[in-house]
């Protein structure tokens, strides 16, 4: 391995990435039959490494911070990138989680006997080598590796290059209780050079590499899924809704809305369009406005919702364009418009969300019934906060990242999403006649 690899750019990209994927082909052999004991063990002492090693972390990750300051990244994404105590623990407490769930690998299901004497069913299998692709966030790399080892895959992890050194850093404890759990060390493998052709060679190997994730960027995630030639797990935007219904607990309403924009700005999950029915603008709107007031929210937003807020002191209302409302902002900026009822509603977010996360605020239970059939998005909730749209918080330990695909995996992908399932045939000597 490289001390310092932006200091020594590899020469041949083809090469290397050859030889990376064929040593994580071969490693996915050796997880693929490796003991659920092993793997646990190796997610338990990568828990331990995570605590034992926050200061040198966190030295790495000084490196990378004062980098991103120095070349002007913006504020969110330096944030991003932080490796405070609170971030390493919560990824060591996702190891604990996953080495403690059941594993899924081997299991039989859907046993059953045919007229013919043999028995059908279905086996969870890994995937085999998946490839990930993902920017800042440095604990993206061990959701991922953790994910990768309790699924029996092999990953090939390419991080951003503004988090080279905590990558870098994190990867070693992670090769570190791979081999100390007696699992091979290229299980995992960072990719040691920011070179973009990396990632153009990692997309473009099949014969290595069986599913990519992007995770990042739109513009990232949109040339994956352009050039890829292996099937690519992937979500564009984030636009997610809420919709206050016009049978509605308006306390509840508030804080839940106030929660879904504002507890943080930045990830997916944050909702950045309002609908509220026509019924209950008129006591919801100016509430909510208030609280967006005072964090400096500027709300877009249609005629009927702009008059019901431009008398909200301090409120920055402007009117919404079209283009408005596909918008995921990433920033304290929602938009906001009035609908006639549920049906506008469901149409309004089919049609201008990303098909990730929506959630329907009401007490009318068949409302309540008719927004989770009908709202064609990998999460859809009832009373409560789009930030939930996580892994972790799903109880998955982790995640992989979030699919708006319909295909295999769909919302946070955990480590189901990282399996794929065989027909398995169980017989007597039974022949067909």
């Amino acid at each position: 391995m490289r001390d310092n690899p932006a200091m020594n750019p590899i020469d041949d990209i083809a090469a290397y990435m050859d030889r990376v994927g064929a040593a994580a082909r071969a490693a996915s052999t050796a997880m693929a039959r490796a003991g659920s004991a092993a793997k646990d063990d190796a997610l338990r002492r990568l828990a331990a490494a995570l605590r034992t090693k926050l200061g040198p972390l966190q030295q790495a990750n000084e490196l990378d911070l004062a980098a991103a300051r120095a070349a002007g990244l913006a504020e969110p994404m330096v944030d991003r990138l932080k490796l405070t105590a609170k971030v390493v623990e919560t990824v060591a407490e996702g190891c604990e989680q996953i080495a403690a769930m059941p594993d899924p690998i081997g299991e039989i299901s859907e046993l059953r006997r045919r007229p013919t004497g043999i028995s059908v069913g279905r086996m969870r299998v890994p995937l085999g080598v998946f490839g990930m692709i993902y920017e800042s966030r440095p604990n993206v790399t061990i959701e991922a590796a953790s994910l990768a080892i309790k699924s029996g895959n092999a990953c090939i992890l390419r991080g951003g290059s503004e988090a080279l050194h905590s990558n870098l850093a994190l990867w070693k404890l992670v090769q570190g209780a791979l081999v100390e759990a007696g699992l091979p060390a290229d299980a995992v493998q960072l990719v040691e050079t920011t070179d973009r052709a990396a990632v153009g060679r990692l997309i473009t190997m099949p014969q290595y590499v069986d599913v990519v994730i992007p995770r990042g960027g739109k513009s990232l995630i949109e040339r994956i899924a352009a050039e890829a030639r292996v099937p690519v797990i992937k979500h564009l935007d984030g636009n997610c809704h809420i919709y206050v219904d016009a049978e509605v607990d308006l306390e509840q309403a508030v804080v839940v809305t106030d929660n879904a924009k504002t507890q943080k700005y930045s990830p997916c999950n944050a909702t950045e369009s309002l609908l509220v029915h026509a019924a209950q603008a008129a006591a919801f709107l100016p509430r909510i406005g208030a609280v967006f007031a005072a964090k400096g929210v500027e709300m877009r937003c249609c005629p009927a919702a702009k008059a019901m807020l431009a008398a909200v002191p301090g409120a920055r209302v402007v009117d919404a364009t079209e283009a408005d409302w596909d918008t995921e902002y990433l920033a304290p900026v929602i938009s906001i418009k009035v609908v006639a009822g549920l049906d506008e509603a469901i149409a309004h977010v089919n049609r201008h969300g990303s098909h990730h996360t929506d959630t329907i605020l009401t007490t009318n239970h068949p409302n309540a019934m008719r927004f989770l059939r009908e709202v064609d998005s990998a999460s859809v909730m009832v009373n409560a906060s789009t930030r939930f749209a996580d892994g972790f918080e799903y109880g998955l330990g982790a995640e992989i990242g979030i699919s708006t695909d319909k295909f295999h995996a769909r919302g946070p992908v955990g480590l189901e999403g990282l399996t794929s399932l065989k027909w398995i045939v169980l017989g007597q000597g039974e022949i067909r006649r």
